[in-house]
């Protein structure tokens, strides 16, 4: 079975990036979608990359769907047997706690409008419609995802993109 991650760092939260002595500092403000945030709890393709996004992150944002769709990937993975119980749990914590440290961007009437847009506009499914919509509602300066849909129509919009290899 695979070893779930247990979160940012591979401790919990998310690791606070800064330089001693008052140097200037590059944020970078990273948006997960689903695929990609999954990739944080079991290891598959690209979830090294994942967290070398991370470390150089200054700040997370996901869409308020994205607790309910990792959980279900989780549940899956439980269910065909890749995760015990245990692993389930300690992944779902983790899952939480960067939750708790992240800006969660909820679906609004603004994120709604946008996320139609994308729906008019791409050949997206409507919950990938609005993880795109809340990234770029949250002004994302990068937007990964492991779905080529989903990174089309972020590129599209403006936003720099990372597409990560499916798992």
């Amino acid at each position: 079975m695979e070893e779930p991650w247990l979160a940012f760092g591979r401790g919990g939260g998310i690791t606070q990036q800064g330089r001693p002595g008052g140097k200037a500092v590059v944020t970078l403000n990273v948006f997960l979608d689903s695929s990609a945030l999954a990739k944080r709890y079991v290891e598959e393709p690209g979830s090294d990359r994942v967290e070398e996004i991370l470390s150089s992150a200054s700040s997370l944002g996901v869409s308020v769907i994205s607790l309910p769709e990792v959980v279900s990937a989780l549940c899956r993975r439980r269910r065909e047997g890749k995760l015990s119980r245990q692993q389930y749990s300690k992944a779902k914590q983790a899952l939480s706690e960067d939750i708790a440290d992240a800006s969660v961007v909820n679906v609004t009437e603004r994120v709604i409008s946008r996320a139609v847009d994308f729906l008019e506009r791409w050949p997206l499914r409507s919950s990938d419609s609005l993880q795109v919509a809340s990234a770029t509602e949250w002004m994302a300066e990068l937007f990964v995802s492991a779905d080529e849909r989903q990174c089309a129509a972020a590129r599209g919009s403006g936003l720099q993109v990372e597409k990560l290899p499916v798992g």
